[in-house]
C-alpha cells in the first residue's frame, strides 16, 4: 500500500497549524529557483539564517564570484564585505516571500538575518546594528535576530519599541523565556505610547529544542545508572512543552489582554535546532512530537526531506497530564542529579561561543574568497604544491584518502542497514547511513574551505573497494551469514574511528588555521563517538546472538 506523497505529509503539518520554515539560505537556492519550488511544493512559508549557513553558501558554486570581485576591488574591510553579502542574499529572499507575506497577513513569509553575535554582551551596540540591518534590508518581512542574553532583552524591548520586528534566538530555559516575552510586552508597551501601530510589529521567539537534549543525555550517561539511562532523550521535548504553557498562561494575563486589545501580534513560539544529532533518535522527532498548533518548525534541509518522506503528525493535542508529566520529568533528572539550571547556561554559554565561532568562520570565509580574486594564480600553486611534497599538498592527499574512504563506507552503511531492513538493528543502521552520509558532505565542506579539490578518481577507487570487498574469486556477490552481522559491524566500527582521527587531526590543524571552525570539529567528534558507542552495541549484540549461541566445538 503507498503511502501519501511528501508535500502531503508537509501539508498536513501545515494544516495542523504548524508554519514550516527552512533553516537554509543561499545564493544558489535564491537564483536557481529552489527556494521559489520549497514554497509551491512543500508549503515552505519562512527562512532562518545563521554565519554558518552563509559561510558554506560561499564555498558552493560560483554565485557569488562577481560581487565578491567588486568587493575586493573596492577595498572594504572583511565586516562590510559580510554584512553587503548577506544583506544582499536576504533582501532579495524576502522578495521571494512577499507573496507568502501578504497571504498571510504578514504572519508568515518572513526571514531572519541575525546581528553580529560578538555583540550579544552590548545592548546598545546590538541595537544599533538591528536598527541598521533593518533600513540596509529595508523589507517588511525581515526578521532581525537577537540573543536572549540578559543585555539582549535591553536591546530587543528597543528594538519593538522603534517598530523592528525580532526574532529573539538562543532561548534554552523557562526563566529565560519570560523573560523574553516581558521584554516583548515591554517594546509593545513603549511603541504604544509613542503612536506606533501594534498590528505592524511581528516576533517570534526562538526556542532551542535538540541540544537540550545532548547536554542531558551526555550528563545522564556520565552518571551511568539505570535510573539515569531511562531518562534520556526526554527533556527537550519536555522543556518544549512547558514553554508552550508558558505562552499560554502569559496570553491571559491582564497585560497581555491590553495589548491584544491594542491590535498586538503575539510572540509566536518558534523550535529551532530541530535537526537530530543523536543517531539513536528518529530524525524527524523535534518535528512530529511538537505539532502544536501556532507554533512555527524551522528546519535544516535534511530535516525538512526527512519530514517529507516519512514524517507523521501526532495524536491528539497535548493534554493537561502531558504537562504534569513533563514537569514530573525535570523533578526525576533533579533526582537523578542534573542541575537542569546548570544545563541551560551551559547551552547559552556554548550557544554563544559557536555562534561567534560561526561569524569568525564567515569572516575568514569570505577574506579567502576576496584574496582569492585578487590571486587567480592559487590553484596552479596548490597543484604545484602537492607534486612537490609541500605540507598543502599532502594535506590535499591526506583528506582525498579520507574522503575516499568515506565514499566507501556510505556504501557499507547503506548495504547493511538493506540487508537488516524491517528490524530493531535495520533502524539503527538506517539512521547511521544517512549521518555518514552527512558526516562525508561534512568533510567535502572542510575541503571546500581549504580549497582542495575532490579527486574524483579516488572517489571512485572507494567505491569500487567496496564492491570488490563483497565478492566471490568467481565474481558474484557473496551471499549473508549468521558472521556476516558480527564482520560488517567490526568493518563500520573501524570505519568510524578512522574518521574520528580524521575529525582530530583537523582539530589540531585549526589551532592555527583560520579556516577550521575547532566548534564544529568538536561536534564532528561527537558525533563520531555516538555512532561508535551504536556500533559496538551492535556487535556486541551480534556477538551474542551468533557464536555464543553455537555448541562448542567437540574436541
Amino acid at each position: 500500500m503507498s503511502g501519501p506523497t511528501a508535500p502531503d505529509r508537509l501539508a498536513a503539518l501545515s494544516d495542523a497549524g504548524v508554519s514550516v520554515w527552512l533553516d537554509d539560505l543561499s545564493r544558489e537556492l535564491l537564483v536557481g529557483g529552489e527556494l521559489k519550488g520549497l514554497i509551491v511544493d512543500n508549503h515552505v512559508v519562512g527562512v532562518t539564517t545563521n554565519p554558518t549557513i552563509f559561510a558554506s553558501a560561499l564555498s558552493k558554486g560560483d554565485r557569488y564570484t562577481a560581487q565578491l570581485r567588486r568587493l575586493a576591488a573596492a577595498g572594504p574591510g572583511v565586516d562590510e564585505a559580510v554584512f553587503a553579502l548577506t544583506t544582499d542574499d536576504v533582501r532579495d529572499a524576502c522578495d521571494v516571500f512577499a507573496p507568502v507575506h501578504e497571504r498571510t497577513s504578514g504572519i508568515d513569509g518572513r526571514v531572519s538575518i541575525e546581528v553580529d553575535p560578538r555583540l550579544a554582551q552590548d545592548a546598545t551596540a546590538t541595537g544599533e546594528q538591528a536598527r541598521r540591518l533593518w533600513e540596509t534590508v529595508d523589507r517588511p518581512n525581515l526578521f532581525v535576530k537577537i540573543p536572549a542574553t540578559r543585555e539582549g532583552l535591553e536591546a530587543i524591548t528597543a528594538a519593538i519599541a522603534e517598530g523592528i520586528n525580532v526574532n529573539v534566538t538562543l532561548i534554552f530555559s523557562l526563566d529565560r523565556y519570560r523573560e523574553v516575552m516581558d521584554a516583548y510586552q515591554s517594546g509593545l508597551e513603549q511603541a504604544h505610547a509613542a503612536g506606533r501601530t501594534l498590528a505592524d510589529i511581528h516576533s517570534v521567539a526562538s526556542f532551542f529544542v535538540s541540544r537540550v537534549d545532548t547536554e542531558v543525555d551526555h550528563r545522564l550517561d556520565a552518571l551511568g545508572t539505570p535510573e539515569a539511562r531511562a531518562l534520556r532523550g526526554k527533556a527537550a521535548i519536555a522543556n518544549a512543552r512547558l514553554a508552550f504553557r508558558a505562552y499560554e498562561e502569559m496570553l491571559l494575563e491582564p497585560r497581555w489582554q491590553v495589548l491584544a486589545a491594542a491590535g498586538a501580534r503575539m510572540q509566536r513560539p518558534l523550535w529551532a535546532s530541530t535537526g537530530v544529532k543523536d543517531p539513536a533518535y528518529p530524525d524527524t522527532r523535534y518535528v512530529s512530537e511538537l505539532v502544536i498548533a501556532g507554533t512555527v518548525n524551522t528546519m535544516p534541509g535534511a530535516t525538512l526531506a526527512a519530514y517529507a518522506d516519512h514524517g507523521a503528525l501526532p495524536g491528539p493535542p497535548v493534554e493537561a497530564e502531558e504537562f504534569a508529566a513533563a514537569a514530573a520529568h525535570f523533578e526525576a533528572l533533579e533526582r537523578a542529579g542534573v542541575d537542569f539550571g546548570d544545563v541551560t547556561d551551559t547551552l547559552e554559554h556554548e550557544g554563544l561561543a559557536k555562534f561567534e565561532a560561526s561569524w569568525k568562520e564567515l569572516g575568514a570565509s569570505v577574506e579567502r574568497e576576496m584574496m582569492s580574486q585578487n590571486d587567480q594564480d592559487g590553484t596552479i600553486r596548490g597543484h604545484q604544491d602537492e607534486a612537490s611534497g609541500t605540507g598543502s599538498g599532502l594535506l590535499a592527499i591526506y583528506l582525498n584518502d579520507h574522503y575516499s574512504a568515506a565514499t566507501g563506507g556510505v556504501e557499507l552503511f547503506r548495504r547493511a542497514a538493506k540487508a537488516n531492513a524491517g528490524d530493531e538493528d535495520g533502524e539503527v543502521l538506517s539512521g547511521l547511513a544517512r549521518r555518514i552520509a552527512e558526516d562525508r558532505d561534512s568533510l567535502a565542506q572542510i575541503m571546500a574551505d581549504l580549497g582542495v579539490p575532490i579527486s574524483h578518481s579516488k572517489v571512485a577507487m572507494g567505491w569500487l573497494a567496496e564492491k570488490a570487498g563483497r565478492l566471490k574469486p568467481n565474481g558474484h556477490v557473496i551471499s549473508r551469514s549468521p558472521l556476516s552481522d558480527i564482520l560488517e559491524a567490526e568493518s563500520m566500527l573501524v570505519a568510524v574511528h578512522g574518521k574520528a582521527a580524521a575529525w582530530r587531526t583537523l582539530r589540531a590543524l585549526a589551532e592555527t588555521d583560520g579556516r577550521l571552525s575547532p566548534t564544529a570539529l568538536e561536534t564532528l567528534l561527537e558525533r563520531a563517538d555516538q555512532q561508535a558507542s551504536l556500533l559496538e552495541e551492535a556487535r556486541s549484540a551480534a556477538v551474542q546472538r551468533v557464536l555464543h549461541s553455537q555448541p562448542s566445538p567437540t574436541p
